[in-house]
């Protein structure tokens, strides 16, 4: 099953504060760890939302909004995509993220085996 482990976003990451060297330094461990695993699909870090936006759909009609927005810990800072056989695996590999404070949500993704036979056509 795929997990994405979603990094919720904090005031310094929306203020686009970077991780220091050592922060960096231990990420890249925990990378590392994640791809000699060969669990590790997809990892990046997102710029602060006041460098992106949003596409809006009501009614059929799309619109744009710029960033920033304001519901912080709504927001996301980055992922990892990784490829594991149990949400306690899953669980395992967050709690060896190298964070002091945060919040990282775990959420599986649909496969197609998900879906009934058919339906994608």
């Amino acid at each position: 099953m795929r997990v994405m482990m979603i990094v919720k976003a904090t005031e310094d990451s929306e203020a686009g504060v970077l991780p220091t060297r050592e922060e960096l330094a231990e990420m890249g461990k925990y990378n590392d760890a994640l791809s000699k695993a060969g669990v590790l699909l997809a990892a990046d870090g997102l710029r602060p939302s006041s460098q992106g936006a949003r596409v809006v759909f009501a009614g059929g009609a799309p619109s744009v909004i710029d960033g920033p927005f304001s519901e912080v810990g709504e927001l996301m800072a980055g992922y990892w995509v990784i490829q594991v056989d149990s949400m306690d695996e899953a669980f395992d590999w967050a709690k060896r993220i190298p964070f002091r404070d945060g919040v990282v949500e775990l959420r599986r993704v649909y496969e197609e085996s998900d879906f009934p036979a058919g339906s994608a056509e």
